[in-house]
């Protein structure tokens, strides 16, 4: 099983030197775009400094793409207008494959799940209708996929609030200005659910898809973009990295830092087996 294992993980990389063989000269710079407000995938420090789990798995695929890379934030929203404009060449936060992100950007490989849930007080038991929501003030996030699928699933019946980050969403939530979120489900989890915080709080049991209905359940999760009219020849480049960031098990070290827990099928054969 070992040979196995050392000889994919051989035929991987050499696979990926071809592919990146073509990468851009050292002193090519690429402008990726991120929200940096997402702990803990991303996170802007008060001195200015991009980090989380996100930017530096980036940093490690400009690496080995051989290129210089500025990271820099901006709000959720903005992110595909300013990659469309030409003002980022990528964006490097993790997206939802909607039906209509998928007509304007070429999506990576998948780089973590991470679905929806509903996070409300410990006490509420809700009935998630039109009818059970009525009246009720959900905290969104402008520019996400969660906010698009409530919108278009319960209408006027709901009365969305909306804000541009989680941070925003959580102080609100906090102080029961809302009655509600609908956000992702790791990062409510690790940012209010299992801290102190948390307590008087919990995720719904369910969790939601709110990508394309019709994609394989093993092929749904969330990757980065490129604009998807001269794209290709960089996301070949960007998907040959990430793959040898996932086979080489880097990225579950990457990931370990921030998340203690698996969040994406690949990275199974990194897992130390419990027990």
């Amino acid at each position: 099983m070992v040979k196995r294992l050392a000889a994919a993980g051989a035929l991987t990389a050499a696979i990926a030197a071809v592919a990146l063989g073509a990468a851009p000269a050292r002193s090519e710079t690429l402008k990726l775009g991120n929200e940096g407000t997402n702990p803990p995938f991303s996170i802007l420090t008060s001195d200015g400094t991009l980090g989380g789990m996100e930017p530096e798995l980036a940093r490690e695929m400009c690496k080995r793409l051989n290129v210089e890379c500025e990271i820099v934030a901006m709000d959720l929203k903005a992110l595909i207008p300013a990659m469309l404009q030409g003002r980022l060449d990528a964006v490097v936060t993790q997206l939802t494959p909607t039906a209509e992100r998928k007509e304007k950007a070429l999506f990576t490989r998948i780089i973590l799940q991470n679905n929806y849930r509903f996070v409300l007080p410990a006490d509420a038991h809700l009935s998630f209708t039109k009818d059970g929501l009525k009246g009720v003030k959900i905290g969104l996030t402008r520019g996400g996929a969660g906010g698009r699928y409530i919108t278009d699933t319960f209408g006027d019946a709901v009365v969305p609030m909306w804000y541009d980050n989680m941070n925003q969403v959580k102080l609100d939530l906090l102080a029961h200005r809302i009655d509600m979120t609908f956000g992702s489900e790791i990062n409510w989890r690790l940012d209010l659910i299992d801290t102190p915080d948390g307590k008087g709080w919990r995720e719904d049991d369910k969790s939601y898809w709110v990508g394309n209905p019709e994609t394989p359940p093993d092929e749904r999760g969330l990757g980065w973009v490129v604009r998807k009219t001269d794209g290709q020849p960089l996301l070949d480049k960007m998907n040959a990295a990430l793959t040898a960031i996932i086979d080489d098990c880097t990225y579950t070290k990457i990931r370990e830092k921030y998340v203690k827990f698996q969040i994406l099928p690949a990275e199974a054969h990194c897992l130390k087996p419990s027990g």
